[in-house]
């Protein structure tokens, strides 16, 4: 798989369930992109590439060996999901630099219905849908 195809799996196996919500959409897939793009823009600890920072242990949920997206994303059904059309679209114009950051800089996010120990001392950025975005050091 290359940096497209990880990036749009990624963004389907993340966000694919806020695109049809009324508070969410298409800046819900972009929002979750940018973050993936902010880190690989970073770099350091994140990594250098998309797919390095989309398969940074315990960094996206959906490519944890356990997670049931896991085998979502991996299986060739997605690419039947108008979802991940969408999502493939998402992350061509993001590779391309066309989608704006929605995100204020934010390098990280999680479901509203959780929260991770190190949202505890950020401060939140952006919201949409359930996601909650935050920009976490410099």
């Amino acid at each position: 798989m290359n940096e497209l195809d990880i990036l749009a799996r990624t963004i389907y196996g993340e966000a694919r369930g806020e695109y049809k919500r009324h508070d969410g959409g298409l800046a819900s897939l972009i929002a979750v992109g940018n973050v993936i793009m902010n880190r690989v823009n970073k770099g350091g600890w994140f990594g250098s590439t998309v797919i390095d920072v989309c398969h940074r242990p315990l960094q996206f949920s959906c490519w944890n060996p356990k997670d049931p997206n896991r085998t979502l994303i991996l299986s060739d059904f997605i690419s039947k999901d108008p979802v991940f059309e969408v999502c493939h679209e998402v992350a061509q114009k993001l590779l391309e630099g066309t989608w704006p950051d929605l995100t204020k800089g934010s390098n990280h996010y999680h479901a509203s219905y959780c929260k991770p120990g190190w949202a505890a001392q950020a401060d939140l950025a952006f919201k949409i849908g359930s996601h909650m975005f935050y920009k976490i050091g410099s």
